[in-house]
């Protein structure tokens, strides 16, 4: 059986979150009903269509769903969806954005009658707060949220990447949401849970990372051009002679292998371009070299000579690449598609679980059309509990869940962050010769001895609400604690290369048969068998070899980036939302299972529109820039100051209508020949002059006051920094307040899904190196004061990281001791014991 097949959930309005979030359900078998009107979800009808004008974004949203038609003027409409939504285990509602005619009910009246009913309720902005009715679109969110004006050309406009980012990010939140209550459930009978969902706040989780570097940096971020990124160089998409290259080098040793496999020892050996942050003055001198160089050999050569140097670069594939790709299609990335008459290849599930595996492929629903209702009614409160009890109603819904984190930089710790702030006890690994490398990877003296490495906000931000401890997994001492730590856990999480824990003793095989019920994830960039296993990768290189890039841009263009370390976030809430399945089934069967992950993938879902229409019609995507295929006009304008934009649309006629009439054109406004988008598209570069003109002489808040006063979609292009004070997220408490060692008191973002106004607390700061070594290892693992102190000594625990002078000389004493020793002696103290036995 199916691991979620046990529930019922239904979906209303018209929403992309909305959608999405269900189909995270109907992937593992749960029984999704979508609501319709009898005009069928104004979704349906979105850009990209196939052939015979299905829609590739509605059939990746829905898909293995049943569509139920009701229709608001029937009189019975209330009593019907009232019914359907009694026999549900999970609501999704996406009304607010778009209600798409459905009937309007009582929530709190059938939650009254329904107490186990799992409630979640997507709205742009939430319901408090100066932006909370404002008219958005996915594009005026994204520069709401400081992920266009970084991107594209320094001159703009800023470039964005087509529609379909926002309702993925928001679907995915809504499912963590609801299945961290379904986990809740499992604990016993007790109420069911009410979320309230932000799109808006959703979107941050790409920005929060450059949002706190400003915060800790200052005013330093600026867009330099399509394909350029701050704070590293280079990070972008490069011609070669057949195909795109992506390119990432981060570290020294990165730039030196990238010099050297194109010849380049003069750049290799400047002192003045060691770390990315210094290239970056020197982008158009170091371009002028390396890019002819490129196009001497292929993508695909140029990648398979990176391998062997361990630099981050991969192919940058076409759609039609990725159709064919046989691994793709093997693990389930790309899965089969019935769309009506029309058969076809989707994106499939990220969450990949290898015992309870996803569905491979499926049906798109016909209007009305219910095929997946089943004759077994099954509850929550059914469901086999390791333990009694009711809920507590101010209980965390991951209370009592145990995580043990190896995970380290963003994706990882984002992943164990948020089962942290949902009341998961995570206990975080380091070591002191290897910590996180987001304290920072600068070994100088300077730099350990200010203690450095605790006063990044970058860890700060990814490690709250955890517990952390230091072990050195290479020695034996180390890697029996952390045997025993995950003897007792629920959950283990990594995201190194797939071959690293399993080489030092640590992998599911290993683990399982201490903890039959632990479910352990490797969230590696392209999955633990995948021929690309040992590719090095950072958040650039999965959005570079995701397709998204090749529908991104303009026509004539090259593929743009749209988000540095893009891949990063999404990967860490796809890890989440892959956990919580896998708890779901733990706590019915007390089995535990390996999640393979593979964070390429994860970023695939941002193209599967193009994916789904090109597996039809094998006709190249087209390329729109800033415009959009169904919305005219649709653009980022300039305002008035210095490199100050705002991004406007035009969803329909009657707001065409109102956005003519603010910019003072009253004859387009009741020009019945413009009252379509395409009679529109035939003047759209007289309509974008005539926005822009209106648009220049406005500061541009004042613009975007102006034009949601009309009830016109329009969004400020923010920078991460001003995020910092942006007056809706400051109304609404995102940003709290966190006192922590050797920073004082900094910001922490919140998750954007809520249980009632406020957001969940910020209950611990982030750790610092070693913090919780005596109260983990003894309260939890029995050891000895004398125990912990003689760990202390031989370095396997620590409080403060280890500088690169104290490594290396570790390093020889041990190869010395290897050498000189046959075998190793016994201490007659009993020392190597097993640790707490």
């Amino acid at each position: 059986m199916e691991v979620l097949s046990h529930l019922r959930v239904l979906e209303i309005g018209s929403s992309a979150a909305a959608s999405y979030c269900a189909r995270l359900f109907s992937d593992f078998g749960a029984n999704v009903r979508k609501v319709e009107c009898p005009a069928g979800d104004p979704i349906r009808r979105s850009a990209p269509l196939t052939p015979h004008g299905q829609s590739g974004w509605f059939a990746f949203l829905n898909l293995n769903k049943s569509s139920v038609i009701l229709d608001a003027t029937d009189p019975n409409a209330v009593a019907q969806l009232t019914a359907l939504i009694e026999d549900c285990d999970v609501l999704v509602d996406g009304r607010d954005i778009d209600s798409a005619d459905c009937p309007a009910i009582d929530i709190a009246a059938i939650r009254q009658r329904c107490p186990g009913l799992i409630y979640v309720e997507a709205s742009w902005f939430g319901r408090e707060g100066p932006y909370a009715r404002f008219a958005a679109t996915d594009s005026t969110i994204r520069a709401l949220a400081g992920l266009i004006k970084l991107a594209g050309p320094a001159e703009g406009p800023p470039f964005h990447a087509p529609d379909f980012q926002c309702g993925i990010l928001a679907g995915l939140w809504g499912f963590i949401a609801a299945a961290s209550s379904a986990v809740a459930g499992m604990r016993g009978p007790g109420r069911g849970r009410s979320w309230s969902l932000s799109i808006f706040e959703s979107s941050l989780a790409l920005s929060e990372y450059q949002m706190f570097e400003a915060y800790q940096r200052g005013d330093v971020m600026r867009r330099i051009g399509i394909n350029r990124f701050w704070p590293n160089f280079p990070v972008g998409i490069y011609e070669t002679k057949k195909g795109w290259l992506g390119i990432t080098t981060i570290t020294p040793a990165q730039w030196r292998a990238f010099c050297d496999m194109l010849s380049l020892s003069e750049l290799r050996d400047d002192p003045a371009m060691v770390l990315g942050a210094d290239r970056l003055q020197y982008m158009e001198q170091i371009e002028r070299q390396f890019i002819p160089r490129l196009k001497t050999r292929t993508a695909q050569e140029w990648f398979l000579e990176g391998l062997k140097r361990k630099i981050p670069i991969v192919p940058v594939p076409e759609i039609s690449d990725l159709l064919v790709d046989a691994q793709m299609k093997g693990r389930g990335a790309i899965v089969p598609v019935l769309l009506d008459q029309e058969k076809g290849l989707t994106v499939g599930s990220m969450q990949r679980l290898t015992s309870t595996p996803p569905r491979r492929g499926g049906k798109v629903p016909r209007l009305g059309e219910q095929q997946t209702i089943s004759s077994r009614r099954r509850h929550l409160s059914d469901t086999k509990s390791t333990s009694s009890g009711r809920i507590d109603a101010g209980e965390p819904p991951l209370r009592g869940i145990r995580v043990i984190d190896f995970s380290m930089g963003w994706a990882g710790p984002l992943c164990t962050r948020t089962l942290a702030d949902l009341g998961a006890d995570v206990i975080k690994i380091e070591a002191i010769q290897y910590p996180d490398w987001w304290r920072g990877v600068d070994r100088r003296p300077a730099y350990i001895k200010d203690r450095m490495y605790e006063k990044t906000a970058r860890f700060c931000m990814a490690n709250r609400n955890k517990r952390g401890i230091t072990l050195d997994l290479t020695r034996q001492q180390g890697l029996t604690l952390a045997k025993r730590l995950a003897a007792g856990a629920d959950v283990v999480v990594d995201n190194y290369s797939a071959d690293v824990l399993p080489k030092l003793g640590l992998g599911y095989d290993v683990l399982r048969k201490l903890n039959p019920r632990l479910v352990m994830m490797s969230m590696s960039a392209f999955g633990t068998n995948s021929v690309r296993r040992n590719c090095r990768a950072y958040g650039s290189t999965l959005e570079q070899g995701s397709g998204l890039p090749s529908v991104t841009g303009k026509a004539d263009g090259p593929p743009v980036m749209s988000h540095i370390a893009f891949g990063d976030a999404v990967g860490g809430l796809n890890g989440c939302a892959a956990v919580l399945v896998a708890l779901i089934h733990a706590r019915s069967t007390g089995q535990g299972q390996f999640i393979d992950l593979a964070q390429i993938e994860c970023m695939m879902p941002f193209a599967a529109p193009w994916i789904t229409v090109h597996s039809i019609d094998r006709t190249p995507p087209v390329r729109y820039g800033n415009r959009h295929p169904q919305f005219v006009p649709h653009g980022c304008f300039r305002c008035a100051g210095e490199d100050n934009w705002i991004v406007i649309a035009a969803t329909d006629a009657s707001m065409w209508q109102r956005l003519a009439a603010l910019i003072g054109r009253y004859d387009w406004a009741i020009d019945t020949s413009l009252s379509s988008a395409e009679q529109r598209r035939g003047i759209e570069d007289v309509i974008e002059s005539s926005i822009e003109s209106w648009t220049l002489t406005r500061d541009p808040d004042q613009a975007m006051s102006d034009l949601q006063l009309a009830k016109v979609a329009a969004g400020v292009a923010r920078l991460p920094i001003d995020l910092l004070n942006d007056p809706h997220l400051r109304s609404r408490g995102y940003l709290q307040e966190v006192e922590r060692a050797f920073i004082g008191l900094h910001p922490q973002p919140s998750m954007p899904i809520r249980e009632g106004e406020a957001p969940f607390a910020i209950r611990t700061p982030a750790p610092t190196l070693g913090q919780h070594n005596n109260e983990i290892l003894s309260g939890f693992l029995g050891l000895s004061s004398a125990e912990i102190a003689h760990l202390a000594r031989e370095g396997v625990i620590g409080t403060e990281m280890v500088s690169e002078a104290e490594l290396a000389k570790a390093k020889y004493a041990a190869s010395d001791q290897q050498f000189n020793s046959i075998a190793p002696k016994r201490d007659p103290s009993g020392a190597d014991r097993p640790l707490g036995a």
